[in-house]
């Protein structure tokens, strides 16, 4: 089975038409399974109801959606990772040796913390910050939109 780790902003463009979908759609196109970590989900969420809020979709796009991930997710084509103490183990220990230039968020750093621990070596993003960060978790971050 081929897996891909995407961060929230790359699951974004599955599922809300926007500049980059169509490359971000090609690459799921050739695997089995997007993987994101948990607190993805509500990111993604999130960021359906910001495009409400912008004027950009209406709330039954929001609804949509939601049912789109339920879907995906029950037919094994979207997996969530859980959260645990490994996690923010690892995430803190990128902290602790990151450079002081180094800008990191906390979302970015579990989604980063939850692909390596996953056993990923790529992650996929199009946020210049999780990408620049990647390193720090023994990850290649890839932005197919900028390719």
């Amino acid at each position: 089975m081929i897996a891909a780790y995407f961060d929230t902003a790359y699951l974004l463009k599955l599922y809300h038409p926007e500049l980059g979908s169509g490359a971000v759609r090609a690459l799921a196109a050739t695997v089995d399974v997007i993987t994101c970590s948990l607190h993805g989900r509500a990111e993604l969420v999130a960021a359906a109801h910001r495009k409400v809020r912008e004027g950009t979709a209406l709330p039954a796009h929001v609804d949509a959606l939601i049912e789109q991930i339920a879907a995906d997710r029950a037919a094994g084509a979207l997996h969530w990772l859980p959260i645990g103490d490994i996690h923010l183990d690892r995430v803190t220990a990128a902290y602790r040796r990151a450079a002081p230039s180094v800008y990191l968020r906390a979302a970015d750093a579990l989604h980063l913390a939850s692909a390596a621990e996953a056993g990923f070596v790529e992650i996929y993003s199009n946020d210049r910050h999780l990408l620049a960060a990647a390193p720090l978790f023994g990850l290649r971050g890839i932005d197919v939109i900028a390719a």
